[in-house]
């Protein structure tokens, strides 16, 4: 997709400012913008701040802002950078540097785990100030009532590590990563390995607190119906900045069961895949199998290409269980009990992330990843099952593309039972399973990137007579700038439908409508955010 110069769209007087950071430079604008910011935040805060405002000069600077960028793109020399990192210990903090960011005229970017795959939490191409959330991670888990308390700081490998130390009986539906951050993770919808059983971490929120354009503290009873649905999967950052959530807490079992298994084209992967279609989307919903599927060696046939094909799952229940359900609605794939590992769920947790068996639920605490690379993500939606010829002919493709994969994660079951307006996540009944593009490479460099965002784009254009049409659907919290981008200026609306159609279908509209209501003049925006219907957005001059 081409891309109009973000300039194009800007006030004269905008344009006035970028000229004038040309002719004087950078770093004397974010000098002033800290000093005024500063002198605005103490003024309304009755704590000392300077201590949580980090200007381009302090030593700490450099370590905050790179502490959690999870994607290698958004951390090179080039990648724009804040004029000040903001990080709240209060919520007053936050209330202050909302209002010091309208007043002294700069754009705010929040950030809480970093895992946006655009970067667009913590990367602007206008000067803005970052807003990161990772000091606000308090947790309160109540079992009697099945609910908990999570600050939008927290990371998901915290909450399930708080649910741990309280019971063996009870987990939340979220991501699978655990350095995910609670703010974006669940305003934009939480997809993790229970959603056939219990669906999406938004349905099971139920309340929240928001900073408004205002820099008012408004919880669900405050906010209303509407602003409250809308930052249940339509993403908060469009709104104002999440603060925390009340959840609901689920079941689990003392034990449940999880499996990897492995077929090449050489081991039948093609039937493995093509009845993993039937049965991933329609078996027991306690029963999660995502597929992976990658280019690879041959072991069989030295110097040629072949799909890999891996199923990974967790069964909440016992294996005896699973391989008795397996083995009548799924036997092309042949599960035996030896293939099986039982656990309890929060082993389950450590176990989908990657860790060693044994490893102790404390590494859930852990914020650091061991590395982070350079990445691509896209996605897609399946409505119908593709054929074995149309299965043979993606796997030609992958292997022509060269080193892009694809993850199916399966619908159905509770998301077949949810109305696709109960939350701005539209994506229930009907889609079999939502396919995502993976890539990932370890070396800087424009055409390193170029090369491998190429290959993402055209496996992403052949696969367009198997995925959903009209719109061709994505989901939010796998952000993909390739599907639109807003400017915000006379074509708003226009440019927001876009992309706000792939993301929220017909509940783009309503979130437009909360939009407007809540924020007129458009201060918390991005590159993919809600726009208002007559947008009046701010100048910053």
């Amino acid at each position: 997709m081409t891309k109009s110069s973000p300039l194009a769209y800007f006030p004269i007087p905008f344009l006035l400012l970028i000229v004038s950071l040309l002719l004087h430079g950078y770093p004397s604008f974010a000098d002033s913008v800290y000093d005024n910011f500063l002198q605005c935040l103490t003024k309304h805060t009755k704590d000392q701040v300077s201590n949580i405002v980090l200007s381009q000069t302090n030593p700490s600077y450099k370590p905050a802002l790179q502490a959690y960028i999870k994607n290698a793109r958004f951390n090179t020399s080039s990648t724009p950078k804040p004029s000040i990192i903001v990080t709240p210990l209060h919520e007053s903090h936050v209330q202050a540097a909302v209002i010091c960011s309208k007043q002294v005229g700069t754009q705010i970017r929040i950030r809480s785990g970093g895992h946006d795959y655009e970067g667009i939490s913590y990367v602007s191409d206008v000067p803005f100030i970052i807003l990161d959330m990772f000091n606000l991670r308090n947790i309160t888990v109540d079992i009697e009532n099945q609910t908990a308390f999570v600050q939008a700081g927290a990371t998901m490998g915290e909450l399930y590590y708080k649910i741990w130390e309280k019971s063996n009986v009870h987990g939340f539906p979220a991501g699978v990563c655990p350095t995910l951050g609670a703010g974006g993770h669940l305003s934009g919808g939480g997809y993790g390995n229970m959603l056939r059983k219990y669906g999406l971490s938004v349905d099971h929120i139920i309340d929240a607190q928001i900073v408004d354009v205002n820099g008012k503290i408004l919880d669900k009873a405050s906010m209303g119906d509407d602003l409250f649905w809308a930052i249940r999967g339509g993403g908060g950052a469009s709104f104002g900045v999440m603060l925390s959530y009340k959840i609901n807490l689920v079941q689990v079992p003392k034990i449940v069961t999880v499996f990897k298994v492995q077929r090449s084209l050489e081991e039948n992967a093609t039937d493995v895949v093509y009845q993993w279609q039937q049965v991933a989307p329609n078996t027991d919903d306690r029963l999660f199998m995502r597929m992976l599927l990658q280019p690879g060696e041959s072991k069989v046939k030295k110097g040629e290409k072949t799909i890999k094909a891996s199923i990974v799952a967790l069964f909440l229940g016992e294996a005896t269980e699973l391989v008795t359900i397996l083995g009548k609605e799924f036997p092309q794939l042949g599960l035996k009990i030896e293939n099986c590992t039982q656990m309890n769920w929060i082993e389950s947790v450590l176990w989908w992330a990657s860790f060693d068996n044994g490893t102790s639920p404390n590494a859930l605490l852990s914020r650091n990843p061991n590395f982070v690379k350079f990445g691509k993500r896209k996605s897609d939606y399946v409505q119908t099952p593709i054929s074995k010829d149309g299965l043979e002919w993606i796997w030609k493709k992958i292997i022509e593309v060269g080193d892009v994969g694809l993850v199916f994660n399966p619908y159905g079951g509770k998301m077949n039972e949810i109305s696709a307006s109960d939350t701005p996540f539209p994506h229930r009944k009907g889609n079999l399973f939502k396919v995502q593009y993976s890539v990932s490479w370890d070396d800087d460099g424009a055409e390193e990137e170029k090369r491998y965002i190429d290959q993402t784009k055209r496996l992403y254009s052949y696969m367009t007579p198997f995925v959903s049409k009209n719109p061709r659907s994505a989901f939010l919290n796998y952000r993909d700038l390739d599907i639109g981008v807003n400017h915000y200026g006379k074509d708003s609306y226009m440019e927001g439908k876009v992309y706000g159609y792939k993301y929220f279908k017909a509940n783009f509209d309503r979130l437009v409508k909360v939009k407007t209501a809540v924020d007129p003049e458009n201060f918390f925006r991005n590159e993919q955010s809600i726009p208002t219907l007559q947008t009046k957005a701010s100048v910053f001059v």
